[in-house]
């Protein structure tokens, strides 16, 4: 037993400074690896990022959108995208919460929240001046006054409402449609009112009373405002022939990202028109995809689900994000974006559509 213990001891002790050097060794490296990321400088080993190959997605002549190097030296896994209607490009650096705006290969920034020219973009925060979040502060077609919303769009005014559940504009400006509710019997600030009241009353009676009281203000104020059905969610539009009726859709809601330059419903199995037809039935692995898209002849789609886009004719694509519809010279493309680690660069593809 104690032969064998010793002869253990031999082989760790033999072993030993070979392995806790192997050890620095790989400590070393990994410090090294994080400091050049972080610094953006690239390592000088064999096996450096600009060395990986390109993802499945890349095509043959891509469009740089963003180089990451250069004077930004932005980490590619601390940024994120969205784009707005006109093309820009809108990058936060989840690091140090700067924004960059990127058109037409040239980069604004850094910009701070709160800069005008942050508006319009999406995953912005409906903030009002005194930096209260309230729904649709940055919005350029509604108006607030009195807890009331008003639209106006192309010189016409429609409303006032009580709130307005969804809005969406066409690419060309020219078309809107929304989801309203004419008359809300209780706003947030009245519902708040009515809830701190009834939590400082003294006695069951005592709050048993203030409920009757309000419930009879909301009936009041219902009635005085159109009766109950000016408090069911109804669409309003510019678009002619529209009689798309929210009331009677299952979880349809408003989308002016599936097809270009059109504002359509989309429910879990159907793409409707505002005119209540059915231009596309979708199938079951098509439900629930983060992102939808309808060629122009209504006669194709694609979807899109964690880096992933899949055609109905069963093509696959992987590798990339930030999928949209773009349309040059005419014609409309399905373009999206991916990381070319080659280049340490944001690029976009373009595919007919």
């Amino acid at each position: 037993m104690k032969k064998s213990i010793l002869f253990l001891l031999v082989i760790c002790i033999f072993f030993g400074n070979p392995v806790n050097a192997q050890v620095g060794k790989l400590i070393n490296k990994a410090s090294k690896s994080v400091t050049n990321d972080v610094t953006g400088k690239p390592e000088s080993g064999a096996k450096t990022a600009k060395q990986e190959p390109e993802p499945k997605c890349a095509c043959d002549q891509p469009e740089l959108i963003l180089d990451l190097g250069g004077n930004l030296k932005l980490m590619y896994s601390e940024i994120s995208i969205s784009v707005k209607d006109d093309g820009s490009i809108l990058i936060k650096d989840r690091v140090t919460s700067n924004y960059y705006i990127a058109k037409d290969g040239v980069t604004q920034g850094p910009v701070k929240a709160g800069d005008p020219r942050l508006k319009g973009f999406d995953n912005i925060d409906e903030t009002d001046a005194a930096g209260e979040t309230k729904p649709w502060a940055n919005n350029v077609y509604i108006t607030t006054s009195d807890d009331k919303y008003q639209i106006k769009f192309n010189n016409k005014s429609y409303g006032p409402y009580g709130q307005i559940n969804e809005f969406k504009v066409s690419k060309s400006k020219d078309k809107f449609a929304a989801i309203v509710v004419e008359n809300v019997p209780v706003s947030e600030a009245d519902g708040k009112k009515m809830e701190e009241a009834i939590k400082n009353a003294k006695t069951d009676q005592e709050k048993m009373d203030l409920s009757m009281k309000y419930s009879q203000q909301m009936m009041q104020k219902m009635q005085q405002g159109g009766g109950p059905m000016s408090t069911m969610p109804k669409l309003v539009t510019n678009i002619p022939g529209a009689t798309y009726d929210p009331l009677k859709s299952v979880g349809g809601t408003l989308n002016n990202n599936i097809k270009f330059d059109d504002i359509l419903f989309s429910t879990y199995d159907k793409v409707i028109d505002l005119s209540n037809k059915v231009l596309l039935t979708l199938k079951s692995d098509a439900s629930g995809a983060k992102d939808l898209f309808v060629n122009t002849t209504n006669t194709k789609y694609a979807y899109y689900n964690y880096g992933t886009l899949t055609f109905s004719d069963g093509t696959v694509t992987s590798g990339l994000f930030n999928p949209h519809l773009v349309k040059v010279n005419g014609q409309v493309y399905l373009a999206y974006m991916y990381y070319s680690p080659k280049r340490n660069a944001i690029m976009q593809c373009k595919i007919s559509f």
